[in-house]
């Protein structure tokens, strides 16, 4: 049987119960899937993703991965896994159809991913050929878009994002990588970069890699930069492979987690020329890489929430099945029969804790993944852009640290069992956690909502998405008072907690020193904006679920009550914790900066 143990039902809901995306699909520009057509194909991915794709799951993890002779060999089954992905075109989704693919809406695509990338994470890393053909099509030039682009997806071709240097990882501008100019467009590149995801493998014939290099006279920090396609092999002019480049893996990375994804070192234009394309001609290449950072963010939020929620299901599984100990209400009668733990209060408490967080998240990125396709739909109406921008930090840093922290309460659902190999939920933990660090660690996402989504932007998008929130909460059903009081007040709290910020960055431009308390608060900001916002969407859900209630029956009816469940549980959990936070940013002082580096 598969560890893999998808939401359908959920993915359902919040695309068509509460952001009626059915009322977009099959109307231009999404003409090629109407509702039905997209349920036909979330079903058939639910059942591929159970049935053929996790099946590289445990391989990807016990079967250690080597490099001999500059090349990776991977477990059969990672290659069946692909091959399914492949075969049934599911690679296709997000690829526009001038480049052969299907045009799917953003939130359609995203909704696949997330049982892919659940149900084998390592394995779904090796398919970001179509990211980088996307790039390569809307940035590069036009020839770039007919030959590499075109190349990537028909010959379902590897493709990697290349940035990150010994001793450049988040610090991206201080790379020492270089590109010497041959002729053209065409350059020569040397350097070594480091943590690059699928830099080598048996299964592409060919990876076309995206680099970031400073071309020679470039000038310092990031402006200097520039994008560069850096295939493995060459490509003749009739469109068959060519000589083999000048870009080697020269190391594999032993890893806690996603340890069937090779996490490569490699090496440019050592003793032999590597030859890079300059993408579209400019030297824009901090921007031009910038829409694969984005996607991929996106990604590591679905990963995490989906973790998160086969995890839930996984430990909700198990506490309906495990006998142990009476009833609370017997526990003093030693003859009581023995009951199903998920009796038992705690282990309610930590499966509702699972329940209404993966819920959440998984709204959360719904949500955004909407924004996207709002885009496509008002490409005047700047509004949404900005609110993707807002969201996306939120998206990847909350998500994947509290997936982190809660996979601990559903291993926990688990007992001693749990910290075997007998059950998925040890490895959830372990490849969870590089979703915290890679593309930007948490700190950075709090970073950057604050200073590049909320100050940059004066509040603007972050106001107006607020209003849309308070909205709710003078509008809500009855049902739902106390839970709509309680989202008002953390609303208010999170402004606060903005506003102390903002005083603490201005009061910087004469203290220097001022902005130490906003470093030490941003952290804190991400998670209490990430609770208002999935609290507001959980409870819309809760509304929704109230109406269909009354007509609901069997698991249909089940499911509404779980939703209200989760609502309420979560605005009790999470939102209290909100005014504690807004309270520390307020008091902060930052006198931790003052402890002598020898004190700790």
């Amino acid at each position: 049987m598969s560890h893999y143990k998808s939401n359908l039902r959920d993915i359902e809901f919040n695309l068509f119960e509460y952001l009626r995306m059915g009322d977009v699909y099959g109307t231009a520009p999404f003409d090629s899937f109407d509702q039905d057509t997209a349920m036909d194909a979330l079903r058939e991915v639910d059942r591929l993703s159970r049935e053929e794709f996790a099946e590289s799951f445990v391989d990807s993890d016990r079967v250690k991965l080597e490099l001999v002779d500059g090349e990776v060999k991977l477990p059969e089954s990672v290659h069946a896994s692909l091959d399914a992905m492949f075969d049934g075109g599911w690679h296709l989704l997000g690829i526009g159809q001038d480049l052969g693919g299907f045009d799917a809406p953003n939130s359609l695509r995203w909704a696949t991913t997330e049982m892919f990338v659940g149900a084998s994470p390592a394995t779904f890393l090796y398919a970001s050929g179509g990211l980088m053909a996307r790039v390569i099509a809307e940035v590069g030039t036009e020839e770039q878009k007919q030959t590499w682009a075109r190349a990537i997806v028909e010959n379902r071709w590897g493709a990697t994002m290349v940035l990150t240097e010994p001793d450049a990882g988040s610090d991206v501008g201080n790379g020492t990588s270089k590109a010497v100019q041959v002729e053209g467009s065409t350059y020569h590149l040397e350097g070594v970069k480091r943590f690059i995801t699928s830099g080598e493998n048996d299964y592409y014939e060919n990876i076309v890699h995206l680099v970031l290099a400073r071309r020679e006279g470039g000038e310092p920090g990031t402006k200097g930069l520039s994008m560069f396609i850096v295939p493995k092999y060459l490509m003749n002019d009739d469109g068959t492979i060519g000589e083999r480049n000048g870009i080697h893996t020269t190391a594999i990375e032993d890893k806690m987690g996603i340890k069937g994804s090779t996490t490569c070192e490699l090496t440019m234009g050592m003793n032999e020329p590597c030859i890079g394309y300059l993408v579209g001609d400019v030297h824009e290449g901090i921007k031009q890489m910038f829409l694969v950072i984005e996607d991929a963010r996106m990604l590591i939020g679905v990963k995490s929430a989906s973790t998160l929620s086969t995890g839930y299901l996984n430990a909700l599984e198990y506490a309906k099945e495990r006998v142990q100990s009476a009833d609370m209400t017997q526990m003093a009668d030693k003859t009581a029969p023995r009951v199903e733990i998920i009796r038992h209060p705690d282990v309610r408490r930590m499966l509702m804790l699972q329940k209404s967080y993966s819920e959440g998240l998984r709204a959360l990125w719904m949500y955004t993944a909407m924004t996207l396709d709002k885009k496509v739909l008002e490409p005047d109406n700047e509004y949404w852009a900005k609110l993707n921008d807002l969201l996306l930090p939120i998206v990847k840093g909350y998500s994947s640290e509290k997936a982190y922290e809660l996979l601990a309460t559903s291993l926990q659902v688990f007992g001693g069992s749990g910290f075997t190999r007998d059950y998925p939920i040890e490895q959830y933990i372990r490849d969870a956690k590089i979703d915290t660090l890679y593309e930007g660690t948490t700190a950075i996402q709090a970073l950057d909502l604050f200073f590049r989504k909320i100050v940059r932007d004066q509040g603007m998008t972050l106001m107006r998405f607020a209003e849309g929130i308070l909205e709710y909460v003078k509008g809500g059903s009855d049902e739902f008072a106390f839970e709509r009081q309680e989202l008002g007040q953390a609303l208010e709290q999170v402004q606060n907690h903005v506003g102390t910020l903002v005083n603490h960055s201005v009061a910087s431009m004469q203290e220097p020193s001022e902005i130490y308390k906003v470093g030490f608060r941003t952290n804190a900001l991400l998670e209490s904006l990430s609770e208002v916002i999935m609290a507001w969407l959980l409870l819309e859900h809760a509304e929704i679920s109230l109406a269909r209630l009354p007509e609901a029956t069997g698991a249909d009816a089940d499911f509404y009550e779980g939703k209200i469940a989760s609502a309420r549980f979560f605005v009790r959990e999470a939102l209290p914790k909100v005014a504690l936070r807004t309270a520390g940013a307020e008091a902060e002082d930052g006198w931790l900066m003052d402890v002598p580096d020898a004190a700790f």
